[in-house]
């Protein structure tokens, strides 16, 4: 009777090990259902186009997009995008994002590479220091200007822009494909209202000098001008400075004294207005 009862249970417990196994390998393999999302259309250049070209209807395609990899910015028509300017260099096929373009209504040539808030610029250096020839679109650097205080003599050389962006070297707005540079002593910078007030004084004040920089450097230098007598180790000129006058000395003002007088045998002591040194009667 025992052997049958064992007999039994053994049975079962194959039958419900067999069933989990079968069970477990069903579902490690089972091929995972993948969600499919529809497909989008974006607007995409027909051709490679270049910086500085204004989109038409003919210069582009609707193109099919990966649903599930939406692209932010992107035109679903190509009406969106007729007539405005192309900023960076696209491929053809390559979906137009709304950066790639100048602002709506902002036009075409340098007015539309401002951004909204900012200012641009032109500004004419005597020489560039150092970097004649190496100055194209998209360049960074910092702006000098030397000039003579009225408090002191000898020149000074200070810094007042610091990592400002070139819009345009000369006439050139957009770098050379070939990397070719030209020589120029204009270029125009991408300034705040406030810096560009500071170049117009700046301007106004001596000469200007360009300095180029690392575009990826955005330390700040310190503030402290240079002054030409620092340069040969002397000590720097005294300023102009009007001494203050010194104020005029007040007279000290009589001592009162009391003066004793005898009046019929009676001593009465009255005070009088007798300076220091005043004589008794």
């Amino acid at each position: 009777m025992n052997s049958k009862r064992i007999l039994i249970a053994l049975t079962l417990a194959l039958i419900v090990s067999g069933l989990c196994t079968w069970l477990v390998s069903r579902k490690l393999t089972a091929t995972p259902t993948v969600q499919k999302h529809p497909e989008v259309m974006y607007a995409a250049p027909s051709r490679a186009l270049q910086a500085g070209e204004v989109l038409k209807a003919e210069d582009m395609e609707v193109v099919a997009w990966p649903g599930n990899d939406p692209l932010e910015g992107a035109f679903s028509q190509t009406a969106e995008a007729i007539g405005r300017e192309v900023l960076f260099p696209l491929a053809k096929g390559q979906p137009i994002l709304d950066s790639d373009l100048s602002a709506a209504g902002s036009g075409t040539g340098l007015a539309s590479k401002i951004p909204d808030g900012m200012r641009a610029i032109a500004l004419r250096s005597d020489e560039v220091v150092g970097v004649a020839g190496f100055l194209v679109p998209g360049s960074h650097l910092d702006v000098l200007v030397t000039y003579h205080s009225e408090i002191s003599p000898e020149p000074v050389t200070a810094t007042v822009l610091q990592n400002t962006v070139v819009l345009a070297a000369g006439h050139q707005l957009e770098p050379d494909p070939t990397g070719k540079t030209a020589d120029v002593t204009v270029v125009t910078l991408l300034l705040t209202p406030e810096q560009a007030e500071r170049a117009v004084l700046a301007s106004t004040q001596g000469a200007i000098h360009f300095v180029l920089r690392n575009g990826a450097d955005t330390s700040r230098s310190g503030d402290t001008p240079m002054m030409l007598s620092q340069l040969t180790g002397q000590a720097p000129a005294a300023a102009h400075i009007v001494p203050r006058p010194a104020a005029p000395a007040t007279a000290a003002a009589p001592r009162q004294h009391e003066i004793e007088t005898i009046l019929g045998g009676t001593g009465d002591t009255q005070p009088t207005g007798t300076p220091n040194g005043g004589a008794r009667p």
